[in-house]
């Protein structure tokens, strides 16, 4: 509609989408470590008002990522979080993996969730598109992950809603 540039009929809460989260973590795998960053990373999406349709555990590893992620987003509309992976230690995997599947990048999300703090400099996540959802790749600190997603959270229905075949403008 001409002048309806003050609307926002399209981010309302109206439209609900489903997110699922992909924990990658060596630890919680061997049932060292509690999934406490895909915990609170499905509460964060839920309170976002995302409908969370599936929290899966893998081991670090360009693979185990590449068909967590192929498999998460066969038929998948809507959004996929990764925590974990991220980061420098030779386990760090996750934007391999990543790469490996997504059919386009999104460089502008992973840009702004590493802006969100100092250390986000330090995080080699990547965000991308495979057919209609969107990758995010967050660190597997609760803190970070949640800031990560906070820092994207504003665009991401306008982008999944143009993914749907939506036109917005």
């Amino acid at each position: 509609m001409a002048g309806s540039h003050g609307s926002h009929e399209h981010s309302g809460p109206q439209r609900t989408f489903e997110a699922k989260v992909l924990t990658v973590s060596d630890g919680v795998i061997a049932g060292t470590r509690d999934d406490r960053s895909g915990e609170t990373l499905g509460e964060t999406l839920a309170n976002a008002g995302y409908v969370v349709v599936e929290r899966r555990v893998v081991a670090d590893g360009i693979d185990t990522v590449a068909e967590a992620l192929r498999a998460m987003s066969q038929g998948f509309a809507g959004l996929i979080v990764s925590t974990g992976g991220t980061g420098f230690t030779e386990r760090d995997l996750t934007p391999e993996g990543t790469r490996a599947v997504i059919e386009r990048e999104a460089p502008g999300l992973a840009e702004a969730m590493r802006l969100v703090n100092p250390l986000g400099r330090l995080s080699r996540g990547v965000a991308g598109i495979i057919g209609h959802a969107i990758v995010l790749n967050t660190p597997g600190s609760t803190k970070g992950c949640v800031e990560c997603f906070e820092a994207v959270a504003d665009v991401l229905p306008h982008a999944l809603a143009l993914l749907a075949g939506e036109r917005l403008h």
